[in-house]
């Protein structure tokens, strides 16, 4: 599992997040919400050890914040919001970095699944730093799944942790990221995301927790968390909630009151 235990984090003097208590299960898809600011990224890089915390932060039974990075990187992979390639590598080499990271080292076939996972197997061979941004946001979340390819290991579910995974994807593609780390949570290993789409989040999440100010707002199934009164809360905007057949809550926002 993954737990955080009244997690807090400082910058500076100012406190980012207070008090986050949260249990990720293995086969969850967690979804973690809020307006810009609320603190979900630096949430996210707090649970991945990258930033000082106060409180327990628990991957596996393991302790984030004293664990070393290669043990680490073999129980989860990082798509990071943003991914800055300044050498001229191929997209298969990026990936195959990914994958050398992890327990893959020695199966190159991992690199070709990953790209076809993506729907970028024919760009292989191209210098990364020509390809769209859609693209080489699909190719660096290749290199994350190179990197924890199978969801469960010999030291047990493997974690896939993405900041803003579609956020400059179009919706074809949305759907294809959002899809795949639904399966991936539902081969048994565990995915956490940062987003924005509240739509594709209540879609695909088994929970979503909402942070308000650096504090957990809320957090649960969507049907328990997809209410009036924290989204008016998260976006300071008033929200029109509906629910369409077989498809969960979905919202529109409406003109700021």
């Amino acid at each position: 599992m993954l737990e955080l235990a009244d997690v807090c984090v400082r910058l500076g003097r100012r406190r980012v997040l207070e008090g986050i208590s949260l249990t990720v299960r293995p086969g969850e898809l967690l979804a973690i919400c809020g307006a810009n600011g609320a603190g979900k990224s630096t949430l996210l890089k707090a649970l991945l050890g990258e930033l000082p915390a106060t409180g327990s932060i628990r991957l596996g039974g393991h302790d984030v914040l004293r664990a070393k990075a290669a043990h680490l990187a073999r129980l989860r992979a990082v798509l990071p919001q943003e991914s800055e390639v300044a050498f001229g590598f191929t997209l298969g080499e990026i990936v195959s970095m990914g994958r050398e990271a992890g327990d893959f080292a020695t199966r190159p076939e991992v690199t070709d699944l990953a790209l076809a996972a993506v729907g970028l197997e024919h760009r292989q061979a191209e210098d990364i730093r020509n390809l769209s941004g859609g693209e080489r946001q699909r190719g660096h979340l290749a290199r994350a799944l190179a990197q924890v390819w199978e969801p469960v290991g010999p030291r047990g579910p493997r974690w896939l942790m993405l900041d803003e995974p579609v956020a400059s994807l179009d919706l074809g593609h949305q759907l294809q990221i959002m899809r795949l780390a639904r399966s991936y949570a539902d081969a048994g290993g565990g995915v956490v995301a940062i987003m924005h789409d509240l739509n594709l989040s209540a879609m695909f999440a088994d929970r979503m927790a909402f942070l308000i100010g650096g504090r957990l707002a809320a957090s649960g199934s969507p049907l328990d968390v997809m209410r009036t009164d924290v989204l008016e809360a998260a976006y300071r905007c008033r929200i029109a909630l509906n629910s369409a057949p077989k498809s969960g809550p979905w919202l529109l926002p409406q003109a700021c009151s």
